[in-house]
């Protein structure tokens, strides 16, 4: 499909999702690839499971080097050596996890791509007979009897639950206490819980930062897939609104939540997208879109006769005047190897007089979106919502004229985007997940280095609507010529963890939680 028809498309499912309605069905073509996994070549010395990527795991079983049950127990055996320092998960389901990675080895059960492999999910996803509690006592007691779509699809691929992973309370902040004590730290930093870990799918980054889990999925309604992902040195890939159902995922904001990987690499995160993406009928916004492309291709890196990495298609990528305002050393350094890719072109833009007003001040919509589907609890025990009451309080304080204004500023910047900016690029380098977070756009965060403190950078890329197939181009090129993907960091000493884990950690205020929230 062309670019011209997608952005039609994109425009037009936009409009129908903030109007609360769907316009289409879904078509066969619509549907995903069913994805095959690429014969790679797995890195030599992988003595421990867990340091393999999800991709190499499954490469490694279809060789008969590995099963699902020596990889469940070496997750499970990490978890129960360093979650109590990590605190990653809210809810580990070891026995049902071991009792299906040996139902995989036996040959029975789910025969697709992710067969026997172990994920960590995220607690705001449905997951049938295990707790649901979105860190929130408002769904305490909550056990779904059903998976969230996204959730059946990885089963039906034949992936493994480990667990629910840790998150902010109601996927608003970091993973929090009620009281806004700091719970799952950064993988990279367990000595100092004061480290941010990046936003509310924490708990899935962490588990796979500290290889407790071979992938992850989380939800992005303000950063919390990208930046998690940036902060733990992970690659993680918010898909255009749409691509995948969020039917089964409690809800924050209807125009604004979504469902994607957070991954090691390129490759495992288009792996996980490849089997979660598609319509799905009971989910309107999945409906009617392009078809979704072939993801592990695009995830393959290309290389010239003479062997070197070049891109797979010719690349435009947008590079904003304020990009090297931070991180100018590590950020240099990344345009440097782009630029030497066969296929890149950088090219210079600038904003328009208006970014900072559209994308600032007007972001504050989302607040009220998100208060409405906890209306209901905030009239009957506003004491549920904990120490980020505050920011839910914001949401009520926005007035029906202010969100009106709010969506004519926000198609305002759509346009400016779509008909300004990326019209001059393929894709876009930003400084943030805004606006491709507001807008639905696809975005990829991926690693590009450490700060002083080994705190892991990463970088975000935007793309054009329903073209993750580019960013995964990008993401792949530039990780086959590095190897800061592969980096992980070193394991909390299992004696002091457990000391670490007495240790009083840092408790956030209600300021903080509202200046903070997605």
């Amino acid at each position: 499909m062309s670019r011209s028809l997608n952005r039609r498309v994109f425009l037009a499912s936009s409009t129908a999702v903030a109007s609360g309605v769907a316009l289409r069905t879904a078509s066969a073509a619509q549907a995903s690839t069913t994805p095959r996994v690429p014969d790679i070549q797995v890195r030599e010395a992988l003595e421990d499971p867990t340091e393999a990527t999800l991709t190499e795991a499954v490469v490694l079983m279809r060789r008969g080097k590995l099963t699902s049950t020596t990889l469940t127990e070496a997750y499970l055996d990490r978890i129960e050596r360093y979650d109590g320092t990590y605190q990653a998960y809210a809810e580990v389901t070891a026995d049902a996890a071991l009792a299906a990675a040996r139902k995989a080895d036996r040959g029975q059960g789910a025969r697709g791509v992710l067969r026997g492999i172990p994920l960590c999910v995220k607690d705001n996803y449905f997951t049938r007979g295990v707790p649901t509690r979105c860190n929130s006592s408002i769904f305490e007691d909550f056990v779904p009897d059903e998976d969230a779509t996204a959730v059946a699809r990885l089963k039906a691929a034949g992936a493994i639950v480990l667990g629910k992973g840790q998150m902010g309370p109601l996927a608003t902040t970091r993973a929090t206490k009620p009281n806004g004590t700091v719970t799952t730290v950064n993988a990279w930093t367990p000595g100092d819980p004061g480290v941010d870990p990046g936003g509310s799918s924490t708990g899935p980054a962490c588990s796979v930062a500290g290889r407790m889990a071979a992938s992850s999925i989380g939800t992005q309604t303000g950063g919390s897939i990208v930046l998690p992902s940036n902060q733990q040195n992970l690659t993680g890939l918010k898909p255009t609104m749409g691509r995948v159902s969020i039917h089964g995922v409690i809800p924050l904001s209807f125009t604004r939540d979504h469902s994607g990987p957070l991954a090691r690499d390129a490759m495992d995160a288009a792996l996980m997208l490849q089997v979660m993406a598609g319509p799905d009928a009971k989910d309107p916004r999945t409906l009617g879109l392009p078809a979704v492309p072939d993801l592990v291709r695009a995830a393959t890196p290309v290389l010239s006769r003479g062997g070197a990495v070049r891109m797979r298609r010719a690349t435009r990528i947008g590079v904003p005047s304020d990009f090297l305002a931070a991180q100018k050393e590590l950020r240099t350094a990344l345009l440097n190897q782009l630029d030497a890719i066969p296929g890149v072109v950088l090219v210079d833009i600038a904003y328009p007089a208006d970014w900072t007003l559209l994308t600032g001040t007007f972001n504050a919509a989302r607040l009220a979106e998100r208060t409405e589907p906890f209306r209901h609890w905030l009239r009957e025990d506003p004491a549920k919502f904990g120490v980020s009451l505050l920011s839910w309080l914001q949401g009520l304080m926005l007035s029906g004229d202010e969100w009106i204004t709010a969506q004519r500023a926000k198609n305002h910047l759509l346009r400016e985007v779509l008909d300004g900016l990326m019209n001059r690029c393929d894709v876009l380098l930003q400084t943030g997940p805004v606006p491709f977070d507001i807008l639905g756009l696809p975005e990829i965060a991926f690693p590009i280095g450490f700060d002083a403190g080994g705190v892991p950078v990463g970088a975000i890329l935007g793309g054009q609507p329903y073209e993750e197939d580019r960013l995964l181009e990008v993401a792949a090129a530039y990780q086959a010529v590095t190897d800061w993907h592969t980096r992980r960091p070193t394991d909390p000493v299992p004696a002091a963890a457990r000391l670490r884990a007495a240790i009083a950690r840092p408790r956030l205020s209600a300021e903080e939680v509202a200046t903070s929230s997605a």
